[in-house]
């Protein structure tokens, strides 16, 4: 594998790129990176309707439509701006460190990554929920799991087909599977009774379930950050294409929500996870039902190609920095893909897929939360550190601004941590643990040269000092 390095700014350090002995990979345009970004963070109303069983219609409409203002904007700001001034593969990874250096940038790239294969296997068990209403053979035991693992078999292979590939395939996903929610909106207009929008619900509110889904529905905006280096002209494509998919995004939550909420009246505890297919049946009949069920599935092929991406690609992209060895960069050559990633991403999301649906989530939210704070205060340093960086999207705030935009969602993901269930405390404070302990593993195989490395990240501190000096003054502020 050969690598290069590619300067770009006098305030910038260079940024590794990967160059295969295969065919070159084609790069993303503006219309697949708006749809995988859809697909990074929702993938359509699939996964919504917990919201309504934990606090009741009013609730869940008004989190699906307040959430994206005080979390999904500014995550979008953060990766349209450090996305377009450092668009390279590590995407967060290479935030984290250069602002505070190889330590907090390797637990960043843990924790993300963590939490990304963990929301990876969340999708085959959502297709195969929504899948074990028409065919209830699925519900449990041993078609359940061969169904999960043959699903994900397939569909990393696919991933390892390649990602302009995996782009377009998501635009028509994305179209297809939004489709019956478009028809089922439209007829259940005239069933539609406002004052159902206006229930509380007739049950105890369940806040570790409504925030979680909310959060869950809402977040990983800056998962699209690692495949920075393969799209087309990434300083003027990433703003627009973020700006495009969080609109698109929160109008296909809530145009079904406000539809089925107004036009069916049920019992609050059956707005489970797959109730959209059969509220479909209520207002239209089986064969919406059925329809929907479909778009579930596509939704799930969709959801898991654009996260399984990420995550493959932040692995390359951290074994270019050299965090990593360099084998996990190593690409296909027939695809020009990162397969060591696309496999170890695959393998780890199929063994977490076997646990319960809502541990799942729980659990990827909770590692993200603990990375969007160091995120956070990687964005604000480097606009404090690197005030003359060049960044070709500029969020248009001063750090006393940037500092109050950060905070409201910072106090959102605090409830994520305080309502988080015992299990989930476990599974994470293991993974975090062990996260520091592979810093230091990782150390260890290079000062023994075990493994190869690009370069090595202490020198890369070094670097960064030496081409950043300290500003005494921040002309934001």
């Amino acid at each position: 594998m050969e690598t290069t390095e590619t300067s770009r700014s006098s305030h910038e350090l260079p940024v590794t790129t990967t160059d295969s002995s295969g065919p070159a990979a084609k790069k993303l345009t503006l219309v697949p990176l708006i749809f995988l970004i859809y697909f990074e963070v929702a993938g359509g109303p699939f996964g919504e309707e917990p919201a309504v069983q934990a606090a009741g219609p009013l609730l869940a409409i008004l989190g699906f439509l307040i959430f994206p203002f005080i979390w999904s904007v500014p995550e979008a700001l953060i990766t349209a701006e450090l996305s377009t001034a450092f668009p390279g593969n590590g995407g967060f990874v290479i935030w984290a460190h250069r602002a505070f250096g190889a330590f907090l940038g390797s637990m960043m790239g843990s924790l993300k990554y963590l939490s990304g294969v963990i929301n990876v296997a969340s999708f085959p068990v959502l297709c195969v929920t929504y899948l074990e209403k028409l065919f209830p053979v699925l519900e449990s035991g041993w078609p359940r799991n061969v169904c999960i693992f043959a699903s994900t078999v397939v569909l990393s292979f696919l991933n390892y087909t390649g990602l302009a590939i995996v782009g377009y395939a998501a635009v028509v996903l994305g179209l297809v599977s939004l489709s019956p929610f478009l028809v089922m909106s439209a007829i259940a207009i005239p069933k539609i009774q406002p004052h159902r929008w206006g229930s509380l619900g007739d049950k105890q509110k369940d806040w570790n379930l409504y925030f979680n889904t909310l959060f869950w529905n809402l977040n990983f905006w800056d998962n699209v950050s690692t495949l920075a280096g393969e799209v087309d002209n990434p300083q003027k494509t990433f703003p627009l294409a973020l700006l495009v998919a969080v609109i698109f995004t929160c109008v296909a939550y809530l145009i079904p929500l406000l539809a089925v909420t107004g036009a069916v009246s049920v019992d609050q505890s059956r707005w489970e996870t797959g109730f959209h297919a059969e509220a479909a049946e209520m207002i239209a009949g089986t064969w919406l039902k059925i329809w929907i069920e479909i778009g579930a599935v596509l939704s799930s092929i969709g959801l898991f190609e654009a996260q399984l991406s990420s995550s493959a690609y932040q692995l390359e992209g951290m074994a270019e920095l050299g965090f990593l060895p360099k084998f996990f960069g190593v690409r296909s050559k027939w695809f020009n893909t990162p397969w060591v990633g696309i496999l170890l991403s695959a393998l780890m999301s199929l063994g977490l897929s076997y646990m319960d649906f809502t541990d799942i989530i729980s659990s990827a939210n909770f590692l993200y939360t603990l990375g969007m704070y160091l995120e956070f205060a990687s964005f604000l340093w480097l606009r404090k550190k690197l005030p003359e960086l060049k960044r070709p999207y500029r969020v248009p705030l001063n750090i006393p601004g940037l500092v109050i935009m950060c905070l409201v969602p910072s106090a959102f993901l605090m409830l994520i941590i305080v309502f988080a269930t015992k299990i989930v405390y476990l599974i994470c404070g293991i993974m975090a643990v062990g996260s520091v302990g592979w810093y230091f593993l990782i150390n260890y195989f290079r000062e023994k040269k075990i493994f190869e490395f690009n370069q090595d990240v202490d020198h890369l501190d070094y670097v960064n000092e030496e081409q950043h000096p300290k500003h005494e003054e921040d002309h934001d502020s």
